[in-house]
């Protein structure tokens, strides 16, 4: 897959997440106008592949801010990040006006959690800035006639839409949407049969860091994180998208050198 100057073909690559937002639902990812350099050095230098920048909270019960805020509080520490270190960025957003503004800036690829769907503009702009895209599979409720099914019809009606708009095949890749529209059971079923994506055809990404389907507290969630971060490494998913990025670039390379 191509995002921004890179190309990445095998392995498993680590997305560094950087909210800068008040609510996302790990406070430590937060992070500032004043703190996003050093956050993103330090994720760069931990071995982070890929920074996600959000400026809007997808996490259960947040409220939706409109486009002008997403943009006041993502524009600043984008361009810093896109001025100060060599690196493909990709921003986290379902809207097709903060998605334009954040290609114009550098951008390199739009991470959608509606894969496309929510903003009929979306595929457009990212096609018209040539840029790489991450469809995540979401949906409103979790009723399925069958799971795997209905997901790669998602996808197939996202991909589509790529067709449609001429995103270029090497420029896209999958996430299931583990923690979106889906009940712990299901969660756990899509994750544990994450590699029947693969027929697709296309590069996956995984998205578990942290997220409630563990219980307990999110503080007391890293290490099974990990244990889904040696399961993507195993499946051969081309990305996980991580709040710790040593932690879990570790485990990836502990996975591949026991499967070497």
């Amino acid at each position: 897959m191509r995002i921004g100057n890179k190309v990445f073909s095998e392995g498993t690559h680590i997305m560094g997440i950087l909210n800068v937002t008040p609510d996302s639902f790990y406070f430590k990812s937060r992070v500032t106008k004043d703190d996003i350099l050093k956050r993103a050095e330090k994720m760069i230098k931990e071995g982070a592949a890929i920074l996600d920048i959000g400026a809007q909270s997808t996490r259960p019960g947040h409220i939706p801010v409109g486009p002008e805020e997403e943009l006041n509080r993502l524009m600043e520490p984008l361009c810093l990040i896109r001025k100060e270190f060599d690196i493909p960025l990709s921003v986290d957003t379902y809207n097709s006006e903060v998605a334009m503004e954040a290609l114009k800036a550098g951008a390199d690829m739009i991470n959608d959690i509606w894969g496309l769907q929510k903003d009929e503009k979306m595929a457009e702009v990212i096609a018209k800035y040539d840029a790489a895209v991450c469809i995540m599979h979401n949906q409103n409720g979790t009723e399925y006639k069958d799971i795997f099914k209905d997901i790669e019809q998602f996808f197939q009606s996202s991909l589509a839409l790529c067709k449609q708009y001429g995103i270029s095949d090497d420029k896209i890749c999958l996430d299931g949407g583990i923690g979106f529209g889906k009940t712990k059971e299901q969660n756990f079923e899509v994750l544990y049969g994450y590699d029947k994506f693969l027929k697709l055809g296309f590069p996956l990404l995984l998205g578990t860091s942290r997220k409630s389907l563990f219980g307990g507290s999110v503080e007391d969630r890293l290490e099974p994180t990990l244990e889904t971060t040696r399961l993507a490494a195993k499946m051969g998913v081309l990305f996980v998208r991580v709040h710790d990025v040593k932690e879990n670039l570790q485990a990836i390379r502990e996975t591949l050198c026991k499967s070497a």
